[in-house]
């Protein structure tokens, strides 16, 4: 399959305008690509009590679980208030878990206006399943 990193970047910025971030103020949109080409959005929701807030990532992977799409091709990841925004630690093994038997998710950011697309091992080289 290929992947259209613009397109799919363009999806990210999308959604990080519906960010609820009034805490940190760093809002974050992600896109994800499922193996069969469907694309999910996902932003980043603060909560008053800091450990209830989710990544971006996490929520367009979820909402994909959630409909039934469990293997993962690319992630995008956007934010309007940074030059470049990689993903968490916790985002990086959730994406691990999704990540298909054969190929490896694609991770797409923007430094500086520029794509930048790396395999999810540049970010998470020994992530695990169980």
């Amino acid at each position: 399959m290929n992947i259209n990193y613009n397109e799919l970047m363009e999806e990210a910025k999308s959604a990080s305008k519906n960010s609820y971030s009034p805490f940190s103020r760093f809002a974050v949109g992600a896109a994800v690509l499922t193996s069969d080409g469907r694309i999910f959005q996902g932003c980043n929701v603060e909560n008053s009590s800091f450990g209830m807030t989710i990544c971006a990532e996490r929520c367009a992977i979820f909402k994909a679980v959630s409909e039934g799409y469990r293997e993962i091709r690319a992630v995008a990841i956007y934010s309007p208030n940074s030059d470049s925004c990689y993903p968490c630690g916790a985002c990086r093994q959730v994406m691990y878990e999704f990540q298909g038997d054969n190929e490896e998710i694609e991770v797409i950011t923007e430094n500086m206006g520029q794509l930048e697309i790396n395999k999810l091992s540049y970010f998470l080289p020994c992530g695990f399943k169980i």
